[in-house]
């Protein structure tokens, strides 16, 4: 009973946020316009700041784990790269191909791995470096399916480059390396602009959470719903199922395994559908995907950390 308080406690309160969004969105107090600059603060101002301070207190020399990077960048790449040539060979519609691999790997690993993290630890813990490693690979691949997914994979070199560029001019990459001579140096930040830090990092999940809630349209979930409910049964149960135990045979417990959790098993993200549907992919599968994750996760997260508290791993 302990074990499934505990991951209610974990779990619940993120996901009350985020229906708060959506009460608020639906009575008119967030309107569309808000929600798009406050997304566009999160990911430029707010997410950046409180990586970058995050990092900047990590002692890295002695938290830094390469296992763990390397585990975190060897399975991002296993996921895409094996639900890209699954569903290139099994779906009969070659049009949603692009759009059914990206959503069913890329999840919110940085706004969602920090909030659980936090809403258990109290700091972000090792999330800047499963999003140091993750992240930058899932915007490559996304990139790499959705182009060969459209037009015959038409101008592929150019748009591959062009995701290099994002990756490197990334806000939450630039934050997180923007920490690293702090941490690595060992430089402590003054208490006035670390104050200041802290207030401007402590916007960046209530608000994002909040905006993530605004967004859902329960309606969409009915498009398309057979590869809809397949994505999300891989995005949420058989990524995690396959992946997790080797977690806990390299021996990660604690933020490390909750980060590695997020990584696998949270929902699809909202990007997904901006970059599908500017690629010439099929949006309407990825709002159905990112729905239906969002609505199921609450279940599915709520489960698997009921199951590493029971083992005693978290």
């Amino acid at each position: 009973m302990d074990s499934f308080v505990f991951s209610l406690n974990a779990t619940m309160p993120v996901f009350l946020v985020m229906v708060l969004g959506y009460v608020l969105k639906q009575i008119g107090l967030l309107t569309e316009e808000f929600c798009s600059v406050a997304n566009r603060y999160v990911f430029k101002v707010s997410l950046p700041v409180l990586l970058f301070r995050d990092i900047a207190q990590t002692d890295l020399y002695a938290d830094f784990n390469l296992s763990f990077v390397l585990y975190c960048a060897g399975i991002t790449s296993v996921m895409f790269l094996g639900v890209w040539f699954l569903a290139s060979k099994l779906m009969k519609n070659k049009a949603l191909v692009g759009a059914f691999s990206q959503a069913a790997v890329r999840g919110s690993a940085a706004v969602l791995g920090i909030a659980f993290v936090e809403n258990i630890y109290g700091d972000a813990g090792l999330t800047p470096l499963m999003i140091v490693a993750a992240v930058p690979l899932f915007n490559i691949y996304s990139v790499v399916i959705l182009t060969f997914s459209a037009n015959g994979g038409q101008h592929g070199r150019e748009a591959m480059k062009k995701a290099c560029i994002n990756v490197l001019k990334n806000p939450i990459i630039l934050g997180i390396l923007a920490g690293l001579p702090f941490s690595l140096l060992q430089i402590t930040i003054p208490t006035i602009p670390l104050k200041a830090i802290d207030s401007v990092a402590a916007t960046a999940t209530p608000i994002a959470l909040l905006v993530v809630g605004a967004g859902f349209e329960g309606t969409k979930a009915l498009a398309k719903i057979k590869p809809t409910v397949i994505a999300s049964a891989i995005k949420l149960v058989v990524l995690p199922a396959a992946f997790l135990p080797l977690a806990i045979a390299l021996g990660f417990t604690g933020a490390e395994m909750v980060a590695v959790l997020i990584m696998l098993g949270s929902p699809a993200t909202v990007s997904c559908y901006i970059m599908a549907k500017n690629m010439n992919n099929d949006g309407e599968l990825s709002t159905s995907i990112i729905v239906l994750t969002t609505l199921l996760s609450s279940v599915t997260l709520t489960g698997w950390i009921f199951i590493l508290r029971l083992m005693g791993l978290i």
